[in-house]
């Protein structure tokens, strides 16, 4: 694997590892009233674009990353509306 591809998967790891605090706050308290719903409606659309131009251009770390983030945020998404 080339050092840009494995510097892409890093990124793509550690950009996506990064909603899984938020998602496991909302579980663990059982609240997500802090949270703003368009700012997780918008993140989620710019995601499922990012994937779609990672799969056009057949990108490992760019389909990783939005497949793993999508799923965060629309957990996020969920449990928002669940915890209002």
């Amino acid at each position: 694997m080339e050092t840009i591809e494995m510097i892409g998967l890093l990124a793509a790891t550690l950009t996506t590892a990064a909603y899984l605090p938020q998602v496991v706050k909302v579980l663990r308290d059982k609240s997500a009233k802090d949270i703003s719903l368009s700012m997780y409606l918008v993140m989620f659309t710019g995601v499922v674009l990012w994937l779609v131009y990672g799969l056009y251009h057949n990108s490992a770390p760019i389909i990783f990353a939005n497949i793993i983030t999508s799923v965060l945020t629309l957990a996020v998404i969920v449990l928002k509306l669940k915890y209002k």
